[in-house]
């Protein structure tokens, strides 16, 4: 790991020598064979941030960062490809491997963008036009490369006074500036970031947008995670030594349900227990796993040891060990002692083991008590609140091991305890293994309960249909896309189970299934649709959600994620609803949006996002629909960030170009009618006061700005009344010259007639063209920024920074003139020394696929 070695020195170089990289943990796939590998189950693929995995068709093998947070927090991961790390003609592409790699680091650990545009590459500065880059000190030329490789002057486009498409910047390969990585990774004299005096807060990037015009290095030692150690870190008196590494591999799954079968269990919330954990044990929990079951109320008792998921055979003997019945008092201490007893049993120890955790009551004993010796342990705790009466403790076990905590209401018609055991997996990387949910809901009626479920073509093996009824067996009516019709006799009933299962033979049909179920009492049902890859050279479109924060207090907004992906690859225009419910049965519903708007950071790149305003005090569940029966969704070919590509250096004055880059994806592909659901962690809402507070209206992130003639055009998207939900009361408009002026003291700046402006809904386009007071001189540029306000008169924060020049050419616009293998996904855990920071980094392989079949 090379690449890791020599990150390590560059990012000792580049934050003055007080942060290096210490250790480096490889998970390698587990078919692998090598005498020096460890077998471990602490290690998973969905951990790993940094992923070393088959080619993103948007990208290639040009290394990028997962990244839609706000600036200064945490990305989600950094991919590269095997042919990336083997392959070194890339680094006449990107540059060497560990410039790029701490390039990639920053985005990934600091939050920090990048400090060039691909989309926009260029810009005008006091008349002359510049490269986006940072730091301006960066010289080069410019020139447009022809078909044949050879190099003519940059054309200029008449509509934006800025060189045309074809035109590239081309920097000296000698520099007297040592920033920016964000920038330029690739130059030899580049080994640090842009700091304030140097930054370029006029150039069109993506650390400007997103940042407040900051440079990245106030960025990364006032708003990162690591602001405080870095301020206070003293540098390293000598260089560091390079980082050791160490190969594992993930063990098979082991994992223990410990069940509460107390008395307040008995009734309908046992028969619910069993419910949902069959449908884990038969769907959900994957082959050569090994699963062992406990219960616990006045005393614990171990209902089956560890046993290895071979067979159906050996699920369906596991289901029948469930309880059945319940009573006694609530005594969590014990049964979490067998718990962890039982899993001690395969290999002396229970690290990475997983424990899943059941309960509806406070504990009889002191479960505050025995609590700390579980978290300790080195389990991985996932706890299920099933009412809301369960103890507090479930939810400080989970954020403590690694685990995932749920909610569930006693209301059927929720489908709670279901969605909770079907989010329990384990991503091995390979989602062409793993179950994927189609659908879950619930309804109650006392006639008909219909329905449909698109099954899409990049699934469709080991469909199940799971319908669970109230009280009654009803008549069940399930239709295939082509018109086949199943009912009763070709599905499974278990009565005293209360469900009906129809499991599809072979690849189900794609297209639309309709469910109709008929009854003729008054009774709850629900149904979930599970089903797994078509083909294993195919993945799933998956969907993955979550919150911006597991506790909160009511003080920073809180933000609904929505990631809808297959393969890497963006699914865009997709219809994502959330919904958001309090342990107290207050309910909210959400449409979440891609328009790089309000909480969205970026339109188009499959991440759905809301602001969540309602927020009530106590635990509260996340539930996520999705689906595309209008045709409207799309395979998106956005791209956020990554090592920026290298045209070509200058170098004793002539340009030396390096080859082109390969080519990618450039047309969105169409996608099939679909549906998904996913369920997220659940989280803890804490306020002060009893109501939620009164949030401002949401940042405007997208104003922009344009001069034609004498008249200003600007257009943003609407905030909302309360961040990015209802309507705003007004807008406040500033200009300057000066940007930092604007900046730093918005209400110094030049006021903007806007009484004839009344605002929009939330989401909605805004547009406003006015006249300044004065003739505006060619080559001058203009800054403009907004404010919005409420009806309770609080204020927004000032929007992003727009630009705007007057430039205005003869009649023949002038040309520009010069200033002088196998797939393979590896998971590495890295510590950066001092602040003590590991990662690990995710590495999966399988055989190379064959031509992906889904278009």
């Amino acid at each position: 790991m090379d690449m890791v070695t020599e990150g390590s020195v560059y990012l000792y170089e580049a934050l003055d020598k007080k942060v290096y990289f210490k250790e480096a943990t490889i998970l390698v796939p587990s078919h692998w064979k090598s005498k020096n590998v460890t077998k471990a189950r602490t290690e998973s693929f969905e951990k790993a941030k940094i992923r070393i995995d088959n080619a993103n068709s948007t990208y290639g093998d040009q290394p990028y960062t997962k990244q839609y947070g706000e600036c200064g927090t945490m990305a989600e991961y950094i991919h590269f490809t095997p042919e990336y790390l083997l392959n070194d003609a890339v680094i006449q592409l990107y540059g060497l491997r560990g410039r790029v790699f701490v390039h990639e680091w920053a985005h990934l650990r600091w939050g920090v963008y990048d400090e060039y545009n691909k989309e926009k590459p260029f810009y005008h500065s006091n008349g002359r036009i510049e490269a986006t880059r940072c730091s301006k000190n960066i010289e080069g030329q410019f020139y447009e490369v022809t078909a044949g490789g050879s190099l003519q002057p940059c054309h200029i486009d008449p509509q934006t006074s800025l060189p045309t498409d074809k035109c590239k910047f081309f920097p000296d390969r000698n520099q007297n500036t040592n920033s920016s990585l964000m920038s330029l990774p690739s130059l030899d004299s580049v080994s640090t970031f842009c700091r304030k005096n140097e930054h370029n807060n006029k150039a069109p990037n993506l650390q400007n947008e997103k940042c407040d015009n900051k440079a990245t290095w106030t960025v990364i030692f006032e708003d990162s995670v690591d602001k405080d150690a870095l301020q206070t870190l003293k540098p390293l008196e000598s260089p560091p030594p390079p980082p050791s590494f160490k190969v594992v591999q993930r063990a098979q799954r082991v994992v223990c349900l410990i069940l509460d079968v107390s008395g307040s269990m008995e009734g309908a919330r046992i028969l619910q227990q069993r419910q949902a954990a069959t449908h884990f044990l038969r769907y959900i929990i994957e082959d050569q796993a090994s699963v062992g079951i406990v219960t616990f109320s006045t005393s614990a008792s171990t209902l089956r040891s560890l046993t290895i998921i071979d067979s159906d055979i050996t699920r369906e003997t596991l289901v029948q060990l469930l309880p059945k019945r319940a009573s006694g008092s609530t005594n969590m201490c014990l049964g979490l002692s067998q718990g962890l007893h039982v899993l001690q049993k395969d290999n002396g120890d229970v690290l990475g083991d997983e424990i899943i955790f059941l309960t509806d009551g406070q504990a009889t004993d002191n479960i505050a008590g025995c609590a700390p010796s579980a978290i300790q342990s080195g389990a991985i705790i996932s706890t299920i609140a099933f009412s809301n009466s369960a103890a507090q403790a479930l939810t400080e076990m989970a954020d403590k091991t690694g685990g995932i905590f749920f909610i569930a209401k006693d209301d059927m018609i929720s489908n709670q305890l279901m969605d909770a055991f079907a989010s329990l997996t384990l991503s091995t990387g390979d989602y062409t293994n793993e179950p994927v949910q189609l659908e879950s809901v619930g309804a109650r009626t006392s006639d008909w309960f219909n329905g449909t479920v698109s099954v899409d073509q990049t699934v469709g093996n080991k469909t199940s249909f799971v319908i669970i009824y109230e009280t009654r067996f009803p008549s069940i009516y399930i239709q295939s896309p082509s018109g086949s019709i199943y009912t009763q006799t070709n599905m499974s009933h278990d009565g005293l189970l209360k469900t009906v299962t129809l499991n599809i033979p072979g690849t189900a049909e794609p297209g639309d299934w309709k469910y109709s179920i008929q009854t003729t009492s008054n009774q709850a049902f629900t149904i979930t649709v599970t089903s797994q890859a078509a083909h294993d050279d195919v993945p799933p479109i998956i969907v993955k959600t979550h919150m911006n924060q597991q506790f909160s207090d009511g003080t920073k907004p809180m933000t609904v994620f929505a990631e809808v992906s297959q393969n890497y690859r963006p699914v865009i225009n997709a219809e994502v609803w959330a919904t958001l419910e309090s342990e107290t049965g207050s309910e909210h519903t959400l449409q979440l949006l891609d328009n790089g708007a309000g909480a969205d950071a970026f339109q188009g790149d499959g991440i759905y996002s809301r602001y969540f305003t309602k927020i009530v005090n106590g635990r509260n569940s996340l539930k996520v629909r999705v689906k595309n029966q209008g045709g409207q969704t799309r395979f998106a070919v956005q791209k956020n960030s990554g090592a920026p590509y290298v045209p070509g250096y200058v170098v004793n004055g002539v340009v030396q170009l390096n080859p082109p880059k390969p080519p990618v994806s450039e047309e969105p592909l169409e996608v099939g009618n679909f549906t998904r659901t996913a369920t997220g962690e659940s989280f803890v809402v804490k306020l002060s006061g009893t109501t939620p507070p009164n949030f401002p209206p949401n940042r405007i992130t997208d104003l922009s700005a344009e001069i034609q003639e004498d008249t200003v055009l600007l257009s943003w998207t609407a905030p909302g009344e309360d961040l990015d939900q209802g309507t705003a009361k007004s807008y406040e408009i500033r200009w300057s010259f000066d940007l930092d002026m604007l900046r730093n003291s918005f209400s110094n700046g030049h006021v903007v007639n806007t009484a004839a402006v009344s605002p929009h809904e939330a989401g909605s386009v805004e547009q406003h063209s006015f006249n300044l007071s004065f003739p505006i001189q060619n080559g001058t540029t203009l800054f403009f920024a907004v404010q919005s306000e409420d009806e309770q008169n609080a204020k927004s924060e000032t929007s992003n920074i727009a630009q705007a020049s007057k430039i205005l050419h003869g009649p023949k616009p002038p040309g520009v003139s010069n200033p002088g293998m196998n797939l393979t996904v590896l998971v590495i855990s890295l510590c950066v020394v001092i602040m003590v920071i590991c990662f690990i980094v995710a590495v999966t392989a399988w055989a190379v696929r064959r031509r992906n079949r889904f278009v």
